[in-house]
């Protein structure tokens, strides 16, 4: 900012003038070196007291308003500064400075076409102006930057925008236009809490900026927060009423809002099919509201659950925790319906990933049933080798044990290919070790509860299948299979 840290000396008036005008000038200039003492001790508010002083007693000295405008450069206040530098060269077209100060102003503020036209003054003046040159070369460069940000918003590449602003920023420090694109781009990056920032940032300084108050409403509608979020969006329609992108995220907002809360109703109603569909109608109003689809998501993995389709509440529940890993009830969820379609790895996967987020009690136990399940599903499943269910009777289990047994026993498949008799043999003793324990309480008990049946004397491999079955068939004299028919089979006892 080498335009703003010097100020001017102005050469004593070589043509006699009236008293009062001479005693106006020597005023004024001891009011400028007074003003340039508190610059140089970086006191920027003493030195615009002074400097404004000497403009009163001079108001047509183009140097005064060029200290002005560098003191106020350096504090910030470059719309100020703007119009001093432009007084200044409106006074003398010739003043090398104020077209820098100007050109200078006009780039902080993002307006980089007009900084060209000053720099580009600057160099008429002065073609050997090395600072002219190199503020021309950032202006062009911010002008790269903003067409390079405008295509890729249009690719909805937010982080090269950000990137790009970022750029354009340490040229254009005051520059709002582009910290509101920043701060929109980062907010659609889910970057809340910095979007936030720069947004509040503006708003202190400008508590009408509408574009402001839409990317405050913006972070708050993509956190969910969609009743705050309307409030701002509404406001920001107040400041601009044809502010085109808070009208549609006002709209979508509340149409949101709407849908979700039917289908909350629908559902607590028992109307599952209801529900269903507004969950839907909600998930296709804003791809980009990434909480709120993701709970849609997870509301609808809950209706299917409900309609005991589990597959589409396993994959609702997975597009849930795409768009939010952070979301434990999409774990939850999911995780229940794993464990209601047998997928134990699945389910102990997605408790384990609660259970390391949240250390709670019901979300240890809740792993802990999935890897008990898990451990059974690894054994036998001798409910499954008998063909019944977990919760079928004493006489259930007899019967379906009776059936089994003769289907598979190795006499009535003699006359088959060694393979085949070898395959059912295997489901022979399968079909008798099921029995063996799933008909002794003490061994159905420990087997229900996951515990190892080799305790405790249990050992599987020391039983033999075929005095299971001739125990329960029972007969001194044993059975036998006779054919009666091609494929067909009958059994006798002796």
């Amino acid at each position: 900012m080498a335009a703003a840290a010097e100020c001017d000396v102005v050469m004593a008036a070589t043509e006699p003038e009236l008293l009062d005008d001479e005693e106006a000038k020597r005023e004024a200039e001891s009011f400028k070196e007074q003003g340039n003492a508190y610059y140089a001790k970086k006191d920027y508010n003493e030195a615009y007291n002074y400097y404004t002083k000497a403009i009163d007693m001079c108001p047509k000295n183009a140097s005064y308003y060029g200290n002005r405008a560098a003191t106020l450069m350096m504090l910030g206040r470059f719309q100020e500064a703007l119009g001093d530098a432009q007084q200044s060269v409106r006074l003398d077209d010739s003043f090398v400075r104020g077209h820098l100060r100007e050109g200078k102003c006009h780039l902080s503020l993002g307006n980089a076409m007009a900084a060209c036209r000053s720099f580009q003054r600057a160099l008429d003046l002065d073609h050997k102006n090395t600072q002219a040159q190199q503020e021309f070369k950032n202006a062009h460069a911010v002008i790269e930057y903003e067409k390079i940000a405008e295509t890729d918003f249009e690719k909805r590449d937010f982080r090269k925008v950000v990137f790009c602003m970022d750029r354009a920023l340490e040229f254009a420090p005051a520059c709002h236009r582009f910290k509101i694109l920043k701060a929109e781009c980062l907010a659609m990056l889910g970057r809340y809490p910095e979007a936030q920032s720069v947004a509040s940032d503006i708003l202190r300084m400008d508590s009408t900026n509408a574009d402001a108050l839409y990317v405050r409403g913006l972070c708050l509608y993509y956190e969910d927060c969609i009743e705050k979020a309307v409030q701002f969006f509404v406001q920001a329609l107040r400041m601009a009423p044809d502010h085109e992108k808070a009208c549609v995220a006002c709209r979508n907002a509340k149409a949101l809002k709407a849908k979700k809360e039917d289908g909350n109703k629908a559902f607590k109603e028992g109307n599952y099919k209801l529900a269903y569909e507004l969950y839907t109608e909600a998930l296709g109003i804003d791809p980009n509201n990434i909480k709120t689809n993701a709970k849609l998501f997870c509301n609808r993995g809950t209706v299917n659950s409900k309609l005991r389709k589990l597959d589409a509440a396993i994959k609702d529940c997975t597009n849930a925790v795409k768009l939010d890993d952070t979301y434990i009830k999409a774990y939850l969820r999911r995780a229940q319906c794993y464990m209601d379609t047998e997928q134990y790895d699945e389910a102990v996967r997605d408790y384990e990933k609660v259970y390391q987020t949240e250390k709670t009690k019901e979300h240890k136990q809740l792993l802990k049933n999935a890897q008990l399940e898990l451990k059974k599903s690894k054994r036998k499943d001798y409910y499954k080798i008998l063909g019944v269910d977990k919760n079928a009777s004493e006489d259930e289990i007899k019967k379906a044990y009776r059936k089994r047994a003769l289907m598979h026993h190795p006499d009535r498949h003699s006359g088959a290919s060694a393979e085949v008799q070898k395959e059912e043999e295997k489901k022979f003793k399968e079909v008798g070790e099921a029995f063996t324990i799933l008909s002794d309480p003490k061994k159905k008990t420990r087997y229900d509860s996951g515990q190892d049946l080799d305790e405790e004397g249990m050992n599987m491999g020391d039983f033999d299948a075929n005095n299971i079955f001739k125990a329960f068939f029972g007969g001194p004299g044993g059975f036998s299979f006779e054919a009666s028919g091609p494929g067909n089979f009958f059994f006798q006892f002796g």
